[in-house]
């Protein structure tokens, strides 16, 4: 198992329990005892999670989510299967306002080959498409968030008040059945909720991990978006449910099995 996904899965877990532990770990994993404490040291200094005596506790509450670099680790191959999902959901042509975070910097990335006129509310997404021949860029006003690199602010809501899109590719923090999508700035969600008041489709990127959570700024009811990307790992309960509400559900495949010959080449760059 690669560090990436052992990282993945202890994230997981903490996002699950609040808590974990190095023997426990340890064992599910099948790993050594040092190289998870290796695993929960490096995490620890990206700000994921906090070190405890014999393992960790998580750092997320509903006021205050990782910050995008703690983030950026978080299954990225997952992010790019998901973002591959969501170009093909999209025509040449199409005006598309993309979300911030790391998902929407993924989505920004996969759609940067396309014909599309395109808003990004993220210095990552924007810095994903400004090199693109295809792609004809539009900035939006609004100020930059220093912890995550999004654009909020009244003056990115009074941008996009004057506009109207094809299809906004949404993300979010979490998204408890019970609650909806949140996010944990109340400044992000109102950018977030102009997004999708200004587009005529909306496209939500949320991870199975993201329904067992909840965050404090309410952006809106699962049932109003119009198309879910996630994984394999999304509850199967819930998938039922939005379809039988009119919402179009979209799961990624699974991953590349990797054979002995990929195992061998990318053995020296996992731990």
């Amino acid at each position: 198992m690669g560090n990436q996904l052992r990282q993945k899965e202890i994230l997981d877990a903490l996002h699950r329990d609040g808590r974990v532990e190095v023997p426990e770990l340890a064992e599910r994993l099948g790993i050594s005892p040092i190289t998870i404490r290796r695993d929960l040291d490096q995490l620890a200094a990206a700000g994921a999670l906090r070190r405890v005596r014999g393992g960790a506790v998580t750092t997320v509450l509903r006021g205050e989510g990782l910050p995008f670099t703690a983030r950026a680790v978080d299954d990225i191959a997952l992010k790019q299967r998901m973002a591959a999902v969501v170009d093909g959901l999209i025509a040449d042509g199409e005006a598309v306002a993309i979300d911030g975070g790391t998902t929407g910097a993924a989505a920004a990335t996969a759609l940067a080959r396309r014909r599309i006129t395109a808003m990004p509310f993220s210095v990552q997404a924007i810095a994903a498409l400004a090199g693109s021949p295809s792609v004809n860029l539009i900035l939006p006003g609004g100020s930059v968030s220093m912890r995550e690199g999004t654009i909020v602010g009244p003056l990115a809501e009074r941008t996009l008040a004057g506009l109207r899109f094809d299809t906004a590719v949404l993300t979010c923090c979490a998204a408890a059945p019970a609650v909806g999508v949140t996010a944990y700035d109340p400044a992000e969600a109102a950018v977030k909720q102009a997004i999708r008041a200004s587009a005529a489709r909306t496209v939500l990127i949320a991870e199975g991990a993201k329904f067992t959570r909840s965050a404090m700024a309410l952006v809106c009811r699962l049932e109003e978006i119009d198309v879910l990307v996630t994984d394999p790992t999304a509850p199967a309960d819930l998938i039922a449910h939005l379809t039988g509400a009119g919402v179009r559900v979209e799961v990624c495949g699974a991953p590349h099995q990797a054979t002995g010959a990929d195992e061998a080449e990318s053995s020296g760059a996992t731990d």
